[in-house]
């Protein structure tokens, strides 16, 4: 489909039928496993609802770019390449801790918290599709030569998927932190990057760290310049990695709290109606 004259109308339709196919997959689904019990059904969605949270296989890889890089730099590059977009075959050290911390910030939001948003809003169904959102944007949602177009779609939507699960995120992370004087920071830096959500939940984790996201980086061969989030230049190390982690792990606790709560609050309605 990535062809010919009407890449972009084809990028939407690849993109937009994969979603809602996921959804009423989904949808149906369970629909057809609660006909044959209802707790065989709510047993499907834990296991899918497990499945579709990414939190502790990122908070590993971060650990383990740390634990590279100081090392070897070529082991750190490697390692952080798994987890990355950009190029990092000249990253130095300090440039591979920062990519990890500003994707585990990024992916917090992603990984964990939008998924359990959307799961709020549409159930498991809407958990999954948003899944979908993620991994096309991933895979097709670049601003390259080949997806450029192709992908503008899946990019756009996931834009909109993440709008308030990325602010709700960087929230979680500063309530969890306590240092609440941080909204206003997050307020100046977290419009700072290309992405209209990412810049926010990392502006949360810079604040807490008191240090420096962004700057320029190669992706597929070409600098981009990214503003800076922050501006205390200071070098990074493991104690910070382990600090972020913290912040990850409280805040993810945090919004399954409140997904439980909703879970509970939801459950008493319907029994009572």
């Amino acid at each position: 489909m990535n062809k010919g004259n009407c890449r972009t109308f084809n990028g939407a339709i690849f993109a937009i039928s994969l979603i809602f196919a996921v959804y009423f997959l989904m949808y149906f689904l369970l629909k057809v496993i609660c006909l044959v019990h209802p707790f065989l059904s709510a047993v499907f969605s834990a296991i899918i609802i497990f499945f579709c949270l990414a939190g502790k296989t990122l908070i590993n890889e971060v650990r383990q770019v740390f634990v590279t890089t100081d090392l070897s730099v070529e082991e750190g590059r490697t390692q952080v390449a798994r987890i990355v977009g950009r190029d990092t075959l000249s990253l130095s050290p300090q440039q591979i801790r920062t990519a990890a911390l500003e994707t585990l910030s990024e992916n917090l939001s992603d990984g964990v918290i939008a998924p359990l948003f959307w799961f709020i809003l549409l159930g498991t169904p809407g958990m999954l599709a948003y899944k979908m959102v993620n991994t096309l944007d991933s895979m097709i949602g670049y601003k390259n030569e080949r997806y450029k177009n192709f992908g503008c779609w899946a990019a756009r939507i996931d834009d909109v998927a993440n709008y308030i699960p990325a602010r709700l995120t960087a929230l979680l992370m500063i309530i969890v932190s306590g240092r609440f004087s941080l909204f206003s920071f997050v307020k100046k830096y977290g419009n700072k990057h290309a992405s209209p959500n990412s810049g926010y939940p990392e502006a949360a984790l810079a604040g807490i760290l008191n240090c420096r996201f962004g700057g320029p980086n190669s992706y597929f061969g070409k600098t981009v310049d990214k503003p800076y989030i922050g501006s205390n230049d200071r070098v990074i190390t493991s104690s910070d990695a382990e600090k972020a982690i913290n912040i990850n792990l409280k805040a993810e606790i945090a919004m399954i709290i409140l997904t439980t709560i909703f879970v509970l609050i939801n459950s008493v309605i319907i029994q009572t109606r």
